[in-house]
């Protein structure tokens, strides 16, 4: 594992340290396998210096996320760009994304995820990545225990109209009964109202490695709090909603409220132990989700980074 002063980096891949230029043939030479060895022993790789364009995108993604996984049930505003391939979130570039893991939140989620740069921005708009197991050991003792017994994520999707996204972009459809279909086997709890659907879900707050038995945060409590919001934005959701009624919200797995200091101590902590990944045309970046959370800084400038995963 990559270290300096004892912090995790990712691990550097060029056409220099593999001996050639073909990514996709050295990506097929390592199989599945070694690729899942790779990863659970540096957790993230970034390959620089292939010239890989959105033209010759599609076999790299073949190598390194076969079984594209759709973005259904995703909570970040996104377009899909082609064959499961999305544009990363879509929110405002003065902002910072917190630190996290796609979909932690959810039943399933993705074990691996790609980043591709097609335009890089002109300054900023680096992503962060954060050792889980860093992360986990950063956190106060207090901050451990209050959450060992897990989390309750609410989420109210509206059916066209209203704060956040609604149930038909979230799912990738407008048939209410595939939304069921999908939700069926979750361990969620739903119901459909006049103006959407509300899904609670129980999940943990750590999980271990499937490989390397790690145990790691990873959970998006502080992203569904309103307190992960920002002031401004979260009093302006106090003055016309209740905290249930936010789009997403989150609690502790009893219903019992998760201050707010607990909030702004995990994202600090997150953030402050990141390493930032800049971007250049044409890089790419591979990470196992459930070893690395990740997320993004601010930026000026055009800035265009796709993400694809898989399971």
């Amino acid at each position: 594992m990559d270290t300096t002063a004892g912090t995790w980096l990712p691990h550097e891949i060029t056409s220099d340290t593999i001996g050639t230029t073909d990514i996709v043939g050295w990506l097929t030479g390592q199989g599945q396998d070694g690729l899942s060895r790779l990863l659970a022993d540096r957790k993230a790789v970034v390959f620089r210096g292939f010239g890989v364009t959105p033209e010759s995108i599609e076999p790299v993604l073949d190598q390194v996320v076969p079984n594209r996984l759709p973005y259904v049930h995703g909570n970040s505003p996104r377009t899909k760009v082609s064959g499961n391939l999305y544009t990363s979130t879509e929110y405002p570039q003065e902002f910072t994304i917190s630190m996290h893991n796609e979909m932690s939140y959810a039943h399933h989620w993705p074990k691996r995820l790609v980043f591709f740069c097609q335009i890089a921005p002109a300054s900023g708009g680096a992503t962060p990545v954060l050792d889980g197991e860093l992360w986990l050991a950063s956190l106060d003792d207090e901050v451990r225990e209050a959450f060992a017994g897990g989390i309750r994520y609410v989420q109210n999707l509206h059916d066209g109209f209203g704060f956040g996204k609604s149930w038909m972009d979230t799912f990738e459809t407008d048939d209410r009964a595939e939304v069921e279909r999908f939700l069926e086997g979750t361990e969620s709890e739903w119901e459909w109202g006049p103006e959407g659907i509300r899904i609670i879900q129980h999940r943990p707050a750590t999980v271990r490695h499937p490989i390397t038995g790690s145990e790691v945060w990873f959970n998006q409590a502080d992203q569904f709090h309103p307190a992960g919001l920002g002031d401004k934005t979260a009093s302006e959701l106090y003055d016309i909603l209740e905290p249930d009624e936010f789009p997403q919200h989150a609690t502790f797995a009893d219903g019992s409220p998760i201050p707010d200091r607990y909030v702004e101590h995990i994202q600090n902590r997150g953030l402050e132990l990141a390493v930032d990944v800049p971007w250049q045309p044409g890089d790419l970046m591979l990470i196992d989700n459930i070893l690395v959370a990740h997320g993004r800084r601010p930026f000026e400038g055009s800035r265009r980074v796709l993400v694809a995963m898989s399971d």
